[in-house]
């Protein structure tokens, strides 16, 4: 009998796809923007949101029906993130729940998705911790140090981890860690192993959690283990080929972060264009002159192109062919589409769009971030360059 967590996704037709996307759109109706500025100003969690979200069966859409989920692929959950945002909310609270679910479902045991699957798809628990970046090896993920040894019936894993967004808010964490040392593999990317941990069995017995303030709310932290003990059964798949295992996860992630770039930047121009059509400056609309005009047709442009580029990298990853450089390419386009998109609505609202009450600045800022994370414009450009087109590797 086939694994069902292994059998395509569902496509979705035109009807049903505008149906998703407007059920998220009514969804989001119910947290305007006086609910994203409070938990700004507090840097709270978005509890309440993530529980509605769930509850309408949006963050189980990648799992299999038999396991509770919608059974869909990539471009639903791709489609879903894109509307949050071009609502002008955050799905930095979903997505990890989607990205990491590509590593459980592809390489997870029967065992860890019938334990796991069901109650991630009712909100009994939450997946949304990804532990892989470390303050030593950034981006370099096959320098990582934390370690995870074998004694017997559990692994000790000793290291620390930074950037783990919702640490504090998951109950699951996906972990990347060493069980054999980088000089020990024929690849710099052999011996390490992925672990799916229960961080409230972790809590305070070797797993410590620190949160980071930033310049955005996103809720990260930085962790530390210290001689913590988990079941052998936490490994997902294979010992020593977890990076190969994450690659899957980075995909997506890079895929459905290019999604909510693409929200982002219809969200600034739709702010932008309704503003030059209103705001009248020396008698007449703003938007009538082109200074103002055409930076914000050339960000719908910009936008409009990264959204094909992003749904034609979900769709391959649904069809489980390789899709590297598209999602990169789609995670570079969208970004710096959507960050053309917030300095034009910026400036289009000029010292208005500084003030808190009309969400640009929050916006901004959080946009901003996808320059950076999860991986920089830079390294995009480095992969392009030497897996693609064959140029001499730089680093």
């Amino acid at each position: 009998m086939s694994d069902p967590a292994a059998l395509p996704p569902h496509r979705l037709d035109e009807a049903a796809s505008e149906q998703i996307r407007q059920a998220v759109r009514s969804l989001c109706a119910r947290f305007p923007g006086e609910y994203w500025r409070a938990l700004d100003r507090e840097r709270a969690y978005p509890t309440a949101f993530v529980e509605a979200m769930t509850e309408a069966g949006h963050l189980g859409v990648l799992i299999p029906e038999a396991f509770g989920g919608s059974g869909l692929g990539l471009t639903t959950a791709a489609m879903i993130l894109e509307e949050v945002h071009a609502c002008g909310a955050n799905a930095a609270a979903l997505h990890a729940q989607m990205y990491t679910m590509g590593t459980v479902l592809r390489h997870g045991s029967a065992e860890q998705k019938t334990q796991w699957l069901p109650k991630i798809a009712s909100g009994e628990v939450r997946l949304q911790a990804f532990g892989v970046t470390e303050p030593t090896a950034g981006t370099d993920t096959t320098s990582i140090r934390t370690t995870a040894t074998r004694k017997g019936d559990v692994y000790v894993i000793n290291g620390q981890k930074v950037w783990t967004s919702r640490a504090e808010h998951s109950d699951l964490m996906v972990l990347l860690a060493r069980t054999s040392p980088k000089t020990e593999g024929q690849k710099k990317a052999d011996g390490m192993s992925v672990f799916l941990l229960d961080m409230r069995l972790a809590l305070g017995k070797g797993l410590t959690i620190k949160p980071i303030r930033t310049m955005l709310n996103h809720a990260t932290t930085e962790i530390f283990f210290d001689n913590l003990e988990i079941p052998a059964d936490c490994l997902i798949g294979e010992e020593g080929k977890g990076f190969r295992y994450i690659l899957d996860g980075m995909n997506a992630e890079r895929i459905l972060i290019a999604s909510e770039c693409i929200g982002d930047g219809r969200w600034f121009v739709d702010k932008a264009t309704a503003y030059a059509k209103d705001r009248v400056v020396f008698g007449r609309p703003i938007g009538q002159n082109q200074g103002v005009a055409f930076p914000i047709a050339r960000a719908h442009a910009q936008g409009r192109a990264a959204k094909l580029m992003t749904y034609h990298a979900a769709e391959l990853y649904d069809a489980g062919k390789p899709c590297a450089e598209e999602a990169n390419t789609a995670k570079l386009l969208a970004s710096e589409a959507s960050w053309q998109a917030a300095d034009t609505c910026l400036q289009t609202f000029g010292g208005f769009g500084f003030a808190e009450e009309y969400d640009v600045e929050r916006k901004f800022r959080e946009t901003r971030l996808y320059q950076v994370a999860p991986i920089s414009t830079n390294l995009i450009l480095a992969y392009l360059s030497e897996h693609v087109l064959g140029l001499p590797r730089s680093y």
